[in-house]
C-alpha cells in the first residue's frame, strides 16, 4: 500500500542529504505494510514451492533426481524459511548498527531521519519474515551458535564501511534471489508478496549503503582499507554460509547427512551463488575491497 504521508522538508544540503532525501521521497511514495498487504488467511497450498527450485541447495543433484515433486516442494518451503529466519538475524543486527551510527547525529538532518525510515523498515520485514516462516510451517531456525556470537562481536564494534559494506553484502545476495522467487508462478503467493516488497524497500537500503560505504572509505589509508576488507570478508562468509541451516533436510524428511554431504558439493548451487554476487563483488573492487585475504573467504562463501 503507497503511503499518503507527506515527508516534512529538511535544510540538509549536504551530498549525503541529497540521497536521504530521494530515499525519504521514494518511502513516502511507496512503500508498503506487510499486515495488510500479504494474505495471511488463506491456507497453505502445499502444491507450491516456497522458492524458485532452481535455487534449491539440493537442484542438480543425485539426491534431487530421486525426489518426489511433494519432497522437492517441502524443501524449498523449508530453505526459504531459514534464508528468511537468516534474514531476521542479520536485520536485527544491521538496525543496531544504523541506529548506533547516527546516534549522536543531528535529528533533524534528512539523514538521519532516513536511517530511522529505514530501521522501521526492516523492523517491518523481520515481523514478516516470521510470520512467513510460520505460514511454510518451519520451525525457528537459527544460525550455529558461533555465528550468532560473531554477530553479537559484530553488531557492537563494527563502524563506518566495515557496517555498510556488510549491510549491503546481505541485502544484494538476498535480493538477486528473491527477485527470481518473486516472479515464479511455482512459488507460493504470499512468499512471493514477501519477495517483492523487500526487494521494493530493500533497494533504498542498498542505494544507502553503497553511498555510505563509499563516503567512509574517502581519504582512508592502506591499513584502514585492508583491516575492513578482510572483516567485510568475514561477516559476508558468515552470513551467506547461515543463509540455509542444515536442520531443513531433516524437517524436509529427508536423510540429513547426506543432502548436507550433496548441497556442499553441488556445483549448480556455487554457480547460482557467484553469479547473483557478480554486481556486488564489482563494487565491492571498485572500492578497493577485494583483498588478497578477503579474496579466500569469498571464494569460501563461492561468492567469486
Amino acid at each position: 500500500m503507497a503511503s499518503s504521508t507527506v515527508r516534512p522538508s529538511t535544510q540538509d544540503h549536504s551530498p549525503e542529504g541529497d540521497i536521504a532525501r530521494r530515499l525519504l521521497d521514494s518511502a513516502a511514495v511507496l512503500a508498503y505494510d506487510p499486515a495488510t498487504e500479504v494474505d495471511w488467511e488463506t491456507p497453505l497450498d502445499r502444491n507450491c514451492h516456497g522458492a524458485s527450485p532452481e535455487w534449491s541447495t539440493l537442484y542438480g543433484t543425485a539426491y534431487w533426481q530421486e525426489l518426489t515433486d511433494e519432497q522437492r516442494k517441502e524443501l524449498t518451503r523449508q530453505e526459504a524459511a531459514s534464508v528468511a529466519s537468516t534474514g531476521i538475524w542479520f536485520e536485527m543486527i544491521l538496525q543496531q548498527m544504523v541506529l548506533r551510527d547516527v546516534y549522536a547525529k543531528d535529528p533533524t538532518s534528512a539523514e538521519v531521519q532516513w536511517a530511522l525510515t529505514e530501521i522501521a523498515e526492516e523492523c517491518r520485514h523481520s515481523i514478516m519474515f516470521a510470520r512467513g516462516a510460520q505460514k511454510l510451517g518451519a520451525p525457528a531456525y537459527r544460525p550455529h551458535r558461533l555465528a550468532v556470537e560473531l554477530g553479537r562481536v559484530f553488531k557492537s564494534v563494527a563502524f563506518g564501511e566495515a557496517a555498510y559494506a556488510a549491510i549491503l553484502v546481505a541485502e544484494e545476495v538476498l535480493d538477486v534471489m528473491q527477485r527470481d522467487w518473486m516472479r515464479d508462478e511455482r512459488v507460493a503467493p504470499f512468499v512471493r508478496t514477501i519477495n517483492n516488497i523487500h526487494v521494493v524497500e530493500e533497494s533504498r537500503h542498498m542505494k544507502f549503503a553503497r553511498d555510505q560505504t563509499r563516503k567512509r572509505l574517502a581519504g582512508a589509508g592502506r591499513a584502514r582499507r585492508q583491516i575492513n576488507a578482510l572483516v567485510i570478508a568475514i561477516a559476508s562468509y558468515v552470513i551467506v554460509t547461515s543463509m540455509v541451516n542444515r536442520k531443513v533436510y531433516a524437517t524436509a524428511g529427508l536423510d540429513e547427512e547426506r543432502a548436507l554431504a550433496e548441497a556442499k558439493a553441488n556445483e549448480h548451487h556455487k554457480s547460482m551463488m557467484r553469479s547473483s554476487c557478480a554486481g556486488l563483488m564489482e563494487f565491492l573492487a571498485s572500492c578497493r575491497l577485494l583483498t588478497r585475504p578477503a579474496l579466500v573467504f569469498y571464494k569460501r562463501a563461492h561468492l567469486i
